[in-house]
């Protein structure tokens, strides 16, 4: 996945905006950042997402998807951008936008289908 793939994917959804966390590009609803590239790591995205489904990812797909230890206790998932295939960046990225978007805003986009 190339990062334009990944703007792409992230920009198609709902009010999300491009700026910037730990001085490297990211991807923000309202704010909250969904994602960010790593600031030392820049083939890995840093992905908000529930730990549960933290967990589920990284036992499924260690070869995409993993963790480090400053980021223990942290809802966030690290994804080798070299690994994952469009589809499945959309549904992730999907996924940490429900997490990080306010109640309202996913309440709008379920009620238009």
């Amino acid at each position: 996945m190339t990062f334009e793939g990944l703007r792409a994917i992230a920009m198609a959804l709902p009010e999300v905006e491009e700026g910037t966390s730990w001085g490297t590009p990211a991807f923000k609803v309202r704010k909250k950042m969904i994602c960010r590239i790593h600031d030392k790591l820049s083939d890995v995205l840093v992905v908000r997402i529930d730990m549960a489904d933290r967990e589920y990812l990284i036992g499924a797909r260690p070869d995409v998807y993993f963790t480090l230890p400053h980021y223990d206790g942290y809802p966030a998932v690290l994804v080798r951008l070299s690994a994952v295939d469009g589809d499945e960046l959309r549904r992730l990225l999907t996924a940490a936008w429900r997490f990080v978007a306010p109640p309202k805003l996913v309440a709008s986009l379920d009620a238009r289908g």
